[in-house]
């Protein structure tokens, strides 16, 4: 299956469109004393589930690209990859300022209190690396290791679920199965996965 440059920039729109309307539905309840009994809570819940839906469905753009055959898919990746970032961004944000309120002692007594924040910290900080160096000229400058740096998503996508299942106190059935479906997609990249932990096999 072909994918025209135009079919590609509106599939491009579509995803735009599709990540940043839960973003303003977000701030629409917000605004209108919808987010909940506890909005705080909710901000930080509702921005965590963007970055992990983001993050699954660009693990799933190669898997559909590959079965359809529709290699223009592929570019796609860096957009949706940004807005993972983006929402993990906003997640952690949301935490500090308005969980937090800016408590930067309190920030690593909940750590240390916490592990699931520390898992998440180290989730972030891979995906913003990958962000970082999503850029073509910083991805020429590295060659062969920017390869190697972009498949630390297989470790954010294992890092991610378990953060979503300690983090909650109760509902464990919702991110039982997120780390169902990562598990799935990673079991499916398992060669490619292989390859990277064992280059000189």
């Amino acid at each position: 299956m072909r994918i025209s440059p135009r079919g590609l920039f509106w599939l491009k729109v579509l995803l735009h469109i599709s990540f940043l309307l839960p973003a303003f539905y977000l701030v629409a309840l917000v605004l209108t004393d919808n987010a909940g009994g506890d909005p705080v809570q909710y901000i930080i819940h509702y921005t965590g589930m963007g970055a992990i839906n983001s993050l699954l469905v660009t693990l799933l753009i190669s898997p559909i690209a590959k079965r359809f055959k529709i290699a223009a898919l592929m570019q796609t990746r860096r957009l949706v990859g940004l807005y993972v970032c983006a929402y993990a961004l906003l997640h952690i944000s949301a935490f500090i300022s308005l969980d937090l309120l800016f408590a930067w002692g309190l920030l690593f007594e909940e750590v240390i209190k916490r592990p699931y924040i520390l898992v998440g910290a180290a989730t972030l900080i891979i995906i913003l690396l990958l962000a970082i160096t999503s850029l073509n000229r910083i991805k020429r400058r590295m060659g062969k290791g920017w390869q190697s740096l972009h498949n630390w998503i297989y470790v954010a996508a294992i890092l991610a679920p378990i953060h979503f299942y300690w983090s909650v106190k109760s509902e464990i059935i919702e991110p039982s199965i997120y780390i169902v479906l990562f598990a799935a997609l990673l079991f499916y990249r398992k060669d490619s996965i292989y390859k990277w932990l064992k280059p000189n096999k």
